[in-house]
């Protein structure tokens, strides 16, 4: 072994300070829990930053698609052969049409503008996302004529299953006195809750026909919606699909639409890495002085190993067992509360707003309507070897000076 029982026994003693020694002792805890709570809030910060960008991007492409297929000018004709052939591109799993628009909700006097998407009876319930979501009514009712809402909207308006919802769209009829707005009368089949606010409050589906009546395109879609197998690797089958398209199109895949979003995040997410990793350089910073204190009270101890045979190899490393000892207990004590909370974030934020009575996360902020945690074990091992490696070269110039003190100079006026 690298360190003998003698070694060890000694660099334990030292880390049970006696009482004339408390005020080292002091130290050396603060230091071991400096190192925990910054190891605990990097592996937590880290887990609900990963969370939040899954929970987002998975919000996202399951209500929107991996890519997309529009005209090169206008509304897309002649669909069928088209979808087709991107269906037969390979890693394409799925290809749905559908019509996009804005509207204007209008009840009672009080109005909204919403975003109106008309797709498929079977694409709607074949979408995990949407067709799973759905809290109040029935799904299969949204192909008889119905249309579903969001949750947040239906709450807005106190509107219920079976009600009728008002659409104006911007696309009317042309007059001699100028474009009258198109209005339509529509029931309420479903209201669906995905979980992200913006699409709870804002997104109101209406089968496919519907909506082509609707806005006046007979024939016509906006564009076809792409869903592949791995949405992490649309950049690599981007190419493929804009064979497919052969210039009939052009494709835009989800990487493209969001990339101002999803790089904000992750420039963020680096810098808080960046700021939260200071905390354990702070912790070991702390573990070098009282490392340093600890040489210096010990010198007559040190000086009588010396002159009993001690070499000056096993003085360092007495020291430096004794130094990464509050290292290594401080980063696994991190470690298991990280994971703890990271385990519980949800119950644990529950329990604050309950004592505090403030909202700690509001879902019209933060666009999600829970606080999200996932744990990357490749970012932890990263942070753990951080507050190991950090603690190991904090005690290495304490056991230096350790093993380079003099055993004549030291005991000269003991």
């Amino acid at each position: 072994m690298i360190f003998s029982a003698f070694e060890r026994m000694v660099a334990m003693r030292y880390l049970r300070a006696r009482r004339q020694e408390g005020f080292i002792s002091v130290i050396a805890g603060f230091s071991l829990l400096g190192i925990a709570l910054g190891v605990a809030t990097l592996i937590i910060v880290m887990s609900v930053m990963n969370g939040f960008r899954a929970e987002l991007l998975g919000r996202i492409l399951g209500v929107n698609g991996h890519a997309y297929v529009y005209a090169t000018m206008g509304p897309l004709e002649d669909y069928g052969p088209l979808a087709e052939r991107v269906k037969a591109a390979p890693g394409v799993v799925a290809v749905m049409p559908y019509v996009e628009g804005q509207a204007l909700v209008s009840i009672q006097g009080v109005a909204t503008g919403v975003q109106v998407r008309g797709i498929r009876p079977e694409d709607f319930r074949t979408r995990p996302v949407v067709g799973d979501s759905v809290v109040l009514g029935d799904g299969n009712g949204f192909g008889e004529g119905g249309i579903a809402i969001g949750i947040r909207l239906a709450q807005r308006f106190g509107l219920r299953v079976g009600d009728e919802l008002t659409l104006i769209s911007p696309r009317g009829a042309t007059t001699a006195f100028g474009t009258v707005p198109r209005t339509g009368r529509f029931p309420i089949a479903a209201i669906f809750e995905v979980g992200m606010s913006e699409y709870d409050s804002n997104i109101v589906y209406m089968p496919l026909e519907t909506a082509q009546a609707f806005y006046r395109m007979p024939g016509q879609i906006t564009a076809l919606e792409v869903f592949v197998a791995d949405p992490n690797d649309i950049g690599l089958l981007r190419a493929s699909l804009g064979g497919a398209v052969a210039g009939q199109g052009r494709v835009l895949d989800w990487q493209q639409t969001n990339s101002s979003f999803f790089t904000a995040l992750q420039v963020e997410r680096n810098v808080m890495f960046l700021i939260l990793s200071l905390i354990i350089m702070v912790a070991a910073f702390n573990i070098i002085s009282s490392m340093i204190m600890l040489v210096k009270d010990k010198g007559r101890d040190i000086a009588i190993l010396r002159t009993m045979g001690a070499t000056r190899g096993m003085v360092m490393r007495i020291f430096f067992l004794s130094g990464a000892s509050i290292g290594v207990i401080g980063t696994v004590a991190g470690f298991t509360l990280g994971i703890l909370f990271c385990d519980n974030i949800e119950a644990i934020r529950q329990s604050i707003q309950s004592l505090t009575g403030t909202d700690l996360f509001n879902a019209e902020i933060y666009f999600l309507s829970h606080l999200p945690a996932k744990i990357d074990w490749r970012e932890v091992a990263q942070v753990v070897g951080m507050g190991i490696g950090l603690s190991f070269l904090a005690t290495i110039y304490p056991s230096w000076r350790a093993a380079r003190l003099d055993p004549v100079e030291a005991l000269r006026y003991e």
